[in-house]
């Protein structure tokens, strides 16, 4: 066996692509000016095996169920999947300030009544960490903390005492004193994730960490420590409340795009169960305005969908769309121009969903236009009316999934009428219906 020297090379930071020599542009993900200089991990040539691997039929393994850790916090437990499994490794990212460390400090205090949880804060001295728990009514004797940010120390302690949760606040700021790489860079965060990942899967402690975002909004060191976790939590804020929501974009244990929402206060983070009692508390039928039901993850949220038509003053008509995908509000104007002769074409569009929220997939077409011809022809829908359907390019309204998911959150907030295609299957709901199979008998609606 013959080692390789070190030698240096230069590594994206973006995505940790390693070459030769400087480049101005990342062949793997296309950013500029991302190349730093760092040294490459010395490697092995092995010309002998030291013994052969045992192989065996999966039907011969020994598996006992997870006990999940449940920390009680609804919401999170929800993105979690039902509780973190033990001997996974879960990353926790966001925006500085968004409120990370609060949350790991709930869940925290909440796992310890139960569970062994160690708590490192590479980032704070336990002096500030003190101070945030008081505030958050987080101390009690069952929940450990250590200023410690030596990772080999950490992997230490932990083989040594086996707690069932390690948090580790941040990986970025985590150091080896047995690598030449500075904490934070693309190399470091390789190895540290490394030892991590084998730390939880050999002595089955689950390791729950937080990671910083580049500006551009990606997890830094961004797909490398994606791929190397079971799980991937974003915590985002909203602009018109001091909410905050838990996203799930992986997760090994449980499904994907589920969401929690939470409420920042002077307890920090509070759960926010009937997060469409806030949605809908601002809303008054308006012209332009709709609601729709979107599913997100497993749960429905109650939007509101506002359209502008406006006669163009500019040689070319405008479109400001934010919320959802502004070619779909566009190609729905082009349907209704064609099957209503609405001359949407000359018309300035301007499209928002209210709580700076943003949606996918075509439920929301049929809302998104009775949003335009309730702006463009200046009546109001019905009041307490939701609209929820497929527009095909034919000008044929189409039924959707999950209808019933829907039809159960429209009636529980008082919703009475829905909107829908004559087709459309609903086995039990309090709220009328009202069944259209054209574009064209929309205008019912405002007559």
């Amino acid at each position: 066996m013959s080692a390789v020297k070190n030698k240096k090379q230069f590594i994206c930071n973006s995505c940790g692509y390693e070459v030769a020599k400087w480049l101005g542009c990342c062949p793997q993900c296309g950013a500029w000016n991302t190349f730093e200089e760092g040294s490459a991990a010395p490697y092995a040539l092995i010309k002998n095996a030291v013994s052969s691997i045992v192989l065996r039929p999966l039907t011969t393994v020994v598996s006992t169920p997870a006990q999940r850790m449940i920390s009680g916090l609804n919401e999170w437990d929800r993105v979690a999947g039902g509780g973190i499994v033990p001997g996974s490794f879960v990353i926790l990212t966001g925006d500085p300030g968004i409120g990370k460390s609060t949350l790991l400090l709930h869940i925290a205090q909440k796992l310890s009544v139960n569970q062994t949880v160690f708590y490192f804060s590479s980032e704070e001295s336990l002096e500030q960490v003190k101070l945030r728990a008081e505030r958050l009514g987080c101390l009690n004797e069952q929940l450990l903390f250590s200023d410690h940010a030596n990772i080999d120390d950490i992997i230490a302690t932990v083989y040594e005492r086996k707690p069932d949760l390690i948090i580790i606040d941040s990986i970025q700021n985590c150091y080896s004193s047995n690598v030449d790489y500075s904490p934070g860079s693309i190399g470091h965060l390789k190895e540290a994730a490394f030892k991590l990942m084998r730390l939880a899967k050999e002595q089955n402690v689950a390791v729950l960490v937080t990671g910083h975002i580049t500006k551009e909004g990606a997890m830094a060191g961004p797909k490398l420590l994606e791929h190397m976790v079971d799980a991937v939590f974003y915590l985002q804020g909203e602009d018109k409340w001091q909410i905050r929501v838990l996203r799930t974009t992986k997760n090994r244990f449980g499904g994907i795009n589920e969401v929690g929402f939470f409420e920042m206060g002077e307890q920090g983070l509070q759960e926010l169960a009937n997060i469409n009692q806030y949605l809908l508390e601002d809303w008054s039928p308006n012209p332009g305005s709709v609601l729709v039901s979107y599913i997100e993850g497993s749960r429905p949220l109650l939007l509101e969908l506002q359209a502008l038509t406006i006669a163009s003053q500019y040689g070319i008509p405008q479109r400001i769309i934010s919320g959802i995908d502004p070619k779909q509000v566009a190609l729905i104007a082009a349907i209704l121009e064609k099957y209503l002769h609405v001359k949407l074409s000359a018309s300035d569009i301007f499209f928002k969903i209210s709580g700076e929220l943003k949606i996918k997939g075509n439920a929301a077409d049929l809302g998104i236009a009775l949003a335009l011809l309730s702006s463009f022809f200046q009546q109001p829908l019905p009041a307490k009316c939701m609209a929820i359907g497929e527009l095909s390019l034919t000008g044929h309204i189409k039924p959707v999934n999950y209808m019933g998911i829907h039809a159960n959150e429209a009636e529980k907030f008082g919703i009475q009428t829905l909107v829908v295609a004559h087709n459309q299957k609903i086995e039990k709901t309090g709220c009328s219906v009202r069944r259209f199979t054209t574009v064209a008998e929309l205008i019912a609606l405002f007559e």
